[in-house]
């Protein structure tokens, strides 16, 4: 199964979800991730951030979801949408859900302040993240609607 973290700039949240993704992951998953308006580089302090809790970044890029390396089976939105960002629509007959999480790149104040938004926004997508990995994902592979209804219910996790 492959699975896409999709947001608009793909330099931060997307990437972590990524990374973290198939850091964790069993062997026949894999994660990528894209933007639909990408920065074209990855947030310095996402890379530490990954880095610091030994989750591996090599090869990962900011990129466009035109270019795809592979089809989807799921497509996964990470933008905040309640925050009035705009997330993009991925169009294909895939399975999509909506794990929206604040971007911390945006977070202005104290160099702890960003921290602590950077280290929110990792655990939020690593909790769902696990929560996901726990399905029974071959017996929801068989059922779509109980699959969608179970990734909305992690979209609303917060750890």
């Amino acid at each position: 199964m492959n699975v896409l973290f999709l947001c608009t700039g793909n330099s931060c949240r997307s990437l972590i979800s990524e990374a973290v993704f198939n850091h964790l992951a069993p062997a026949g998953w894999k994660a990528i991730s894209a933007g639909s308006q990408p920065t074209g580089r990855l947030n310095a302090r996402a890379l530490a951030l990954l880095a610091s809790k030994g989750v591996p970044t090599e090869g990962y890029y900011s990129k466009s979801w035109d270019n795809l390396p592979l089809t989807p089976d799921l497509v996964v939105t990470v933008c905040a949408s309640a925050a009035g960002e705009t997330c993009p629509a991925y169009l294909g007959p895939v399975l999509r859900t909506h794990w929206g999480v604040d971007d911390p790149s945006h977070v202005e104040g104290s160099e702890d302040e960003i921290d602590a938004a950077f280290e929110r926004a990792h655990a939020i997508l690593r909790a769902r993240i696990e929560a996901f990995l726990a399905l029974p994902l071959g017996e929801l592979a068989q059922d779509r609607v109980r699959f969608k209804d179970e990734l909305d219910r992690i979209g609303k996790l917060l750890p």
